[in-house]
């Protein structure tokens, strides 16, 4: 049994493939054509999933859509009538797309696939639940999926048991906490549905003073419920995501690029405070509902480690499991699950322990790219290789780690990853300045071997996909003072030699060096362009970069100069 699931026409279009249940390829479109949250119709991502899984099109039984787009194009003509006149220059801006494309989602599959087989679809936050729950090593779990919007869900609360997925409330749009956090993230002058990130790190820095302004904002309830007070914001009429009344609270928007001043800073800080008060009131409210140990989570905002940081230690749910794609991109992988598991009534077999679905090449295939272009390079045998990278990463050169299949979601998790040595104190800014070109507040993760966590780390736990925020042991932080952030804490990687053996081996290489199981992890690319995905794109940012040694499969390629 073949499924293939399907994202797209927002943001990060993504595809993968099920075969009997199991994941065996998934991918972001913006890997291919190397547009940053392509949202397009992800053709690149569908042909290598039918690639990696040996079939034709024709051997697909199903095609999954992760949500249903006459529902989602009703909401948004509610919307605008709602709000007319107000509303009239985003209609005339949104029309043309959902009448000319995103209303025929299945005879638009049918041509670009030449397919006749059945096309199905889901609900956006049924995808959602379950990329989450489906995938999750628990029998039973609470779930809760947040985002900005899908249909008309915001925010869902639900159970999984077995094989299925039960959505027991919503949060409908227009209040929405991705929203919410949006709008801020725009008025602090970064991009929205890609930096809000940057406001996490940022709110750091800041001091909550905004907090009971913000209250008066969005209104969170004792019912794990928030509604917002629709009058700051202009999204829901307007192509903007702000009203004058929000300026006038909160002061002018910061200009793109602009310096950060203490009260963005500040409006940061505020604003992840309330996020995390109304995600820790949601999830207490969940196991109210539920009484699971286990706690599922989706949706972009489950991307915000700061919130899950403290939904693990201050609720009580024991565990908690977030998808690594929790972002629409995961919206694939979601409806996949949701026909297999769900309709069909099949048995759960995949676990997703690990996010490695991508691409990968073989030996051959890198030296055939590294020949024809002409590149210089050293060929290793492995037992020669991590000693070697390990004792370059000691030297505090920055290098560029390509191996095995590439990470599905947003996250590099030694695949396509840049490793650096996270005990010399100016890493952090050589990072953000040479190679990142990004903001010199941003943090940089660690990764560290899984047995060594408690060792560094509080809490003391497994945390495969960069989600979930610690706390950096006091007495560790003068060791790794570039991974621990101006507020003590990190968001690591933590690495089995079961799920990425020569990644761990790295690692036990660099410890024999330094005594330290811990390396610097950042995503192989440079700021506003996807993760690397072939050898070529990761040569080019390699040599655009400040990065100082490639290391490909099992060839070295060194800068010039770099002994």
């Amino acid at each position: 049994m073949n499924i293939l699931g399907i994202s797209c026409f927002y943001h990060d279009a993504a595809a993968c493939l099920m075969k009997d249940g199991r994941v065996v390829a998934a991918a972001e479109e913006e890997r291919f054509t190397r547009k940053k949250h392509d949202f397009d119709f992800p053709i690149n991502a569908i042909e290598y999933c039918l690639r990696e899984g040996n079939i034709s099109i024709d051997e697909v039984d199903y095609v999954g859509f992760y949500e249903k787009p006459l529902i989602k194009f009703e909401r948004i003509l509610f919307s605008y009538m709602a709000t007319f006149p107000r509303s009239f220059g985003a209609y005339l801006k949104a029309m043309p797309l959902w009448l000319g494309q995103k209303l025929w989602i299945p005879s638009l599959i049918r041509r670009e696939l030449d397919y006749n087989g059945k096309v199905l679809f889901t609900d956006h936050h049924m995808s959602h639940a379950a990329s989450a729950f489906l995938f999750s090593p628990f029998e039973e779990a609470a779930i809760l999926t947040t985002d900005g919007v899908g249909e008309w869900s915001t925010t869902t609360y639900g159970v999984g048991r077995g094989n299925k997925v039960e959505i027991m409330k919503e949060i409908r749009y227009p209040h929405s906490l991705g929203l919410f956090y949006s709008a801020v993230t725009a008025h602090l002058g970064f991009k929205v549905n890609n930096d809000e990130y940057k406001v996490m790190g940022l709110a750091s820095y800041g001091k909550p003073t905004y907090y009971d302004a913000l209250k008066k904002v969005i209104d969170i309830r004792p019912d794990g419920s928030y509604r917002l007070d629709m009058s700051y914001f202009a999204y829901h009429y307007g192509l903007t995501m702000l009203s004058d009344k929000f300026r006038q609270e909160f002061g002018e928007p910061r200009k793109p690029e602009s310096e950060i001043s203490q009260q963005n800073m500040d409006l940061a800080a505020s604003v992840q405070l309330v996020l995390e008060e109304a995600l820790l009131n949601a999830a207490n409210h969940l196991y109210e509902l539920t009484h699971a140990d286990a706690l599922c989570m989706a949706g972009g905002v489950a991307l915000n480690c700061v919130a899950n940081g403290r939904i693990l230690s201050e609720t009580p749910f024991k565990d908690i499991w977030v998808q690594p794609a929790a972002g629409d991109d995961g919206g694939s992988v979601g409806v996949a699950a949701y026909i297999w598991n769900m309709l069909l009534d099949k048995p759960r077999v995949h676990v997703m322990n690990d996010a490695y679905l991508g691409p990968s090449f073989t030996t051959e295939e890198v030296r055939a790219f590294l020949d024809k272009e002409g590149i210089s390079y050293e060929e290793y045998d492995i037992e020669e290789l991590l000693p070697l990278t390990a004792q370059m990463i000691a030297d505090s050169l920055i290098v560029g780690w390509f191996q095995g299949r590439m990470e599905f979601g947003p996250r590099a998790l030694g695949s396509r990853s840049i490793l650096a040595n996270p005990c010399d104190p100016d890493m952090k800014d050589i990072l953000n300045d040479r190679v990142k070109h990004r903001e010199d507040f941003r943090p940089f993760a660690p990764v560290l071997l899984r047995e060594k966590v408690g060792e560094y780390l509080k809490p003391d736990y497994p945390m495969p996909f960069m989600v979930i925020l610690s706390e950096v042991r006091e007495e560790k932080r003068a060791e790794i003072p570039s991974v621990t952030h101006v507020d003590g804490t990190a968001r690591p990687q933590t690495v089995t030699k079961e799920h990425n053996g020569i990644y761990y081996d790295l690692i036990v290489e660099f410890e024999k060096i330094t005594g330290t199981p811990v390396l610097i992890n950042t995503s192989f690319n440079v700021r506003g362009e996807p993760i690397v995905c072939t050898p070529e794109n990761a040569y080019r940012c390699f040599a655009g970069t400040g990065i100082d040694v490639l290391v490909m499969d099992r060839f070295v390629i060194r800068k010039n100069g770099i002994a």
